[in-house]
């Protein structure tokens, strides 16, 4: 039993707590245009890109990308120097590396780079359960990975293009056929673009599959890396034993060998492997190939995405 004086201050508690007082701060709740899908992902989409150089970002987070786009750029500068200033010296009278063998000649920054920042945008989400927030915007889950993709694609492609384009330009200043380079400049642009749509497909496709950023990583770069070695290894060997068929069949299983081949194929581009595509029948294989390295890896995100709770 309770005493009297408890019995009054616990009702006096009572009646304190039910007498509130609501204060006006002057909030005023959004009245303007609430924007659909379209805008929700385009501005996904641009967030995506600039995180992938950092930018917006700490400052750590920009030095890798940062480093890594300095390099690209620096055997490229370093090309277009030497083609400036000793053309006639050195009696040149084309690029003096190839711009479809640019990319395999500096595929192991390419590799870093796409695995350094697949887990940045994919494994990341997961891992930090902000997709639950992504989704509940009006968002569906196919548009999430859409636009994902094209971030790490886009950023890739800047990444492979950009040198390209200083070469393209180096030689125009060089006095090059502007005719001839232009033509093979865009049909590496178009290479371009589309190894940049293979290595961001697998290798968001590995990121999706793990939240440890750490694992991501290096599954990315096993992935990239040892199927090229497996591949130029196999090639080597085929060509020694005069069964080149079966290097251009090895060629379809690495992203680099797979599109440089196709440029061979499409644009007659100089070949940076012992086996490329020597007939149209393997030449189409090399198309089909492509195309299934890049759609199936976005079916396989939009599977992988579907056991995702919002």
């Amino acid at each position: 039993m309770s005493s009297p004086s408890e019995t009054t201050d616990t009702g006096t508690d009572a009646g304190e707590a039910r007498t509130g007082v609501i204060h006006d701060l002057g909030y005023r709740p959004y009245g303007g245009p609430r924007l659909g899908e379209g805008p929700v992902a385009w501005s996904f989409f641009t967030t995506g890109l600039r995180n992938t150089y950092g930018l917006g970002r700490s400052a750590r987070s920009k030095v890798l990308p940062m480093i890594l786009l300095g390099l690209m750029l620096l055997p490229a500068l370093i090309l277009v120097g030497v083609l400036v200033q000793a053309k006639n010296i050195l009696d040149l009278d084309e690029q003096i590396v190839a711009y479809s063998t640019y990319p395999l000649t500096t595929q192991l920054l390419i590799s870093v780079f796409v695995a350094s920042q697949a887990p940045a945008l994919i494994s990341r989400d997961l891992r930090f359960r902000t997709i639950t927030l992504y989704l509940a915007r009006p968002m569906r889950r196919s548009v999430y990975v859409l636009v994902r993709l094209a971030s790490l694609t886009v950023a890739t492609f800047v990444l492979i293009g950009a040198p390209l384009l200083l070469m393209y330009l180096g030689g125009l200043l060089a006095d090059l056929p502007p005719g001839r380079e232009t033509g093979r400049f865009l049909g590496a642009i178009v290479g371009a673009a589309l190894l940049a749509a293979c290595l961001a497909g697998l290798a968001a496709l590995v990121a999706a599959l793990t939240i440890r950023r750490g694992l991501a990583v290096t599954a990315v770069i096993v992935v990239l890396l040892v199927s090229y070695t497996v591949v130029s290894t196999i090639q080597g060997i085929a060509v020694g034993a005069e069964q080149e068929v079966v290097g251009e069949v090895a060629g379809l299983f690495s992203p680099y060998t797979l599109v440089n081949g196709l440029q061979v194929f499409l644009f007659d581009s100089p070949d940076a492997t012992p086996t490329p595509p020597s007939s149209d029948a393997m030449g189409v294989l090399y198309v089909v190939a492509t195309l299934l390295t890049v759609l199936g890896s976005i079916g396989g995100l939009m599977l992988r995405y579907r056991k995702v709770s919002p």
